[in-house]
């Protein structure tokens, strides 16, 4: 039972326990005490079990342009990627020549890169937006030039056609449809004899390079982020031990997450296969244009486990409230929430909370998981109830951490089996990313629940990067002050840029949701920030200045990354005038003043 006397819906979770030791200069050492358990030696061995023991069992599904579902069982699947795989050889790739995937989440797509995976060579899917959306195709022109892949493959020719004949004129092309250009389609490599695969597949280890991520470049120009067969394997392993209810059955995911990110597709991906579960490829997306396909694949399939981002479980939430049919079906036999990416307003939290209870009269377990691309991604997990946002519980199993102090937090730094070797053809930035102990700089800062009590675990406490100082030298905790103006001002408000680095007070660009009337939206801004203003202690939480954006960020400007996360710098850079105004002497119409008086 809750402390408010609501049970929660039982759901195995594995034990967490961690040591700390401190060292010198402040600095503190935490690593867990969880032996790691045996976990297999390549990504692809999973599919080989599953295939003898469950060959009829959905491994993934799509949808047909009728609306239906396209599946593919585990025997089909493992049968499949042979030939693919011989025809990637016979192509000449391999470690030095990968494979790229242009196109968004498919059974295709998944069956290309198992079969890269299955002998060694690299593959790397790329956002579909750098292709579909950009103009110049300057990311896709980038990331190309940096992989230098031996083949390409992408869904449709003619919807990739202006991308590949500008970028990619000279790399061998495989399509699934509208074959352009001399590419080749992929039913024909389906067709290709069989006969250095399995040798090929005995040369591939736990070192081998099984995936190369492009990062979203959030914080900075996108990295190659080397992704071993190792890292994938012993993450599946952690995961298993901290949410230990997912070897007790097979579980069902519907999942829209893209998997040019390792959240959709080495985490979300991983756990229906390592647990020989079922994966549905949902088409919709975590925002007000792609909620709607989300919510068409929930009336369809009711998962055992959900993974989103926090804005996708707000317009659930909204949804939910609505609808009690979609409501009913999402809970019906749920046994977890996780999410990650980005804090989750308390506001979303209760609301989901709220709308478990009364479809099923029982809380359903909500835990949020910490990682980064370059830990493969699961490194911390709250395996327990968690009663607020912003935790990020303990070190997974196998992890050991290190908390340094800088600029009054701790930045958190990680070593083990499951952290990243490095970046692709990168020596420079590999050789910084790593300290002198060989930690990999997170470029995050934790804070312990209770520092008398380990066991507690920690909270995210924002980007050391984003952090800045005043005029004043007073630092402003940018992730705090975003989180506390965003709640201020729930559900109205989308995200908030801070500014004030060397200025004599915080400033803040206000981006409203996207369904907000922009009246409604200004004066939630007005009250909620007038009430942060009049609880400020100082200069470091006090927002003095703030403007609402009337155009919403640009992924094409590079504000948004590619998977919806405001991009600090961009935004600051492309509208420099607009923070000039939040700090000009007098300033115009529109920018809005708060006294730590009163607004």
């Amino acid at each position: 039972m809750t402390a408010a006397g609501v049970r929660i819906r039982p759901v195995r979770l594995g034990a967490m326990h961690a040591e700390r030791r401190d060292g010198d200069g402040g600095v503190i050492y935490v690593r867990s005490t969880d032996p790691l358990g045996p976990y297999a030696r390549r990504i692809t061995d999973p599919l080989a079990h599953w295939a003898k023991v469950a060959p009829d069992r959905v491994f993934m599904a799509d949808r047909t342009p009728e609306g239906g579902w396209r599946t593919i069982s585990y025997a089909a699947f493992a049968e499949q990627i042979r030939p693919l795989a011989q025809a990637l050889i016979d192509a000449g790739l391999s470690a030095e020549r990968p494979l790229a995937i242009l196109s968004g989440n498919e059974i295709e797509h998944a069956l290309m890169g198992f079969a890269a995976m299955l002998v060694g060579i690299p593959y790397c899917p790329i956002s579909p937006g750098y292709s579909l959306l950009s103009g110049d195709f300057g990311k896709l022109k980038a990331i190309i030039e940096h992989l230098k892949p031996g083949l390409v493959y992408a869904s449709n020719g003619a919807g990739f056609s202006r991308a590949t004949e500008a970028v990619l004129p000279d790399v061998p092309l495989v399509v699934r449809r509208n074959a352009l250009r001399g590419a080749r389609l992929l039913e024909d490599l389906l067709r290709t004899p069989v006969h250095d695969v399995d040798a090929r597949a005995e040369t591939v280890g736990p070192d081998t390079v099984a995936k190369l991520l492009f990062t979203s470049g959030s914080t900075g120009t996108p990295k190659g982020v080397i992704t071993t067969q190792r890292m994938l394997c012993c993450n599946q392993q952690m995961i298993r031990q901290c949410l230990a209810f997912l070897s007790d059955a097979p579980p069902v995911l519907a999942d829209w997450m893209p998997w040019h990110h390792t959240a959709g597709g080495s985490h979300n991906v991983g756990i229906a296969l390592t647990n020989g579960g079922s994966f549905y490829i949902d088409d919709g997306a975590a925002t007000p244009q792609g909620i709607g396909r989300t919510i068409a694949t929930l009336r369809e399939v009711a998962p055992t486990v959900y993974f989103n981002v926090p804005k996708g479980y707000e317009l659930l939430a909204g949804a939910f409230a609505q609808d009690h049919q979609l409501r009913d079906t999402f809970f019906s036999r749920l046994q977890l929430m996780q999410y990650a990416g980005a804090g989750i307003s308390q506001h979303v939290f209760d609301a989901l909370d709220r709308a478990a209870y009364d479809a099923t009269g029982e809380r359903v377990l909500m835990v949020t998981g910490y990682g980064a691309t370059e830990t493969a991604p699961f490194a911390f997990s709250t395996p327990w109830a968690v009663e607020r946002a912003g935790m990020v519980g303990l070190p997974a199993p196998g992890l050991e951490t290190k908390l340094v102090p800088n600029a009054g937090k701790l930045e958190l730094r990680v070593r083990g089996p499951s952290v990243t070797p490095g970046y692709w053809n990168d020596p420079q930035r590999t050789a910084a990313a790593f300290d002198e102990e060989g930690y990999y700089r997170m470029g995050d800062a934790l804070r312990f629940v209770d520092p008398a009590d380990l066991s507690r675990g920690f909270i995210f406490d924002g980007r050391v990067s984003e952090d800045f100082k005043l005029a004043t030298g007073t630092w402003v905790d940018v992730g705090g002050l975003r989180s506390a103006v965003i709640a201020a001002c729930a559900p109205l408000v989308r995200d908030v840029v801070l500014t004030g680095l060397d200025r004599n007070f915080v400033g803040a660009l206000v981006f409203p949701s996207a369904e907000a009337d922009a009246a409604a939206a200004a004066d939630a801004v007005a009250v909620g920030l007038g009430e942060l203003a009049r609880r400020a202690t100082g200069s470091s939480n006090h927002v003095a200045r703030a403007m609402l954006m009337e155009e919403p960020p640009s992924a094409d400007a590079g504000e948004l990354t590619d998977k919806g996360s405001i991009n600090q710098r961009a935004v600051m850079a492309r509208r420099a005038d607009l923070v000039a105004a939040l700090y000009a002497d007098e300033p115009p119409p529109g920018v809005l003043e708060f006294s730590r008086r009163g607004p």
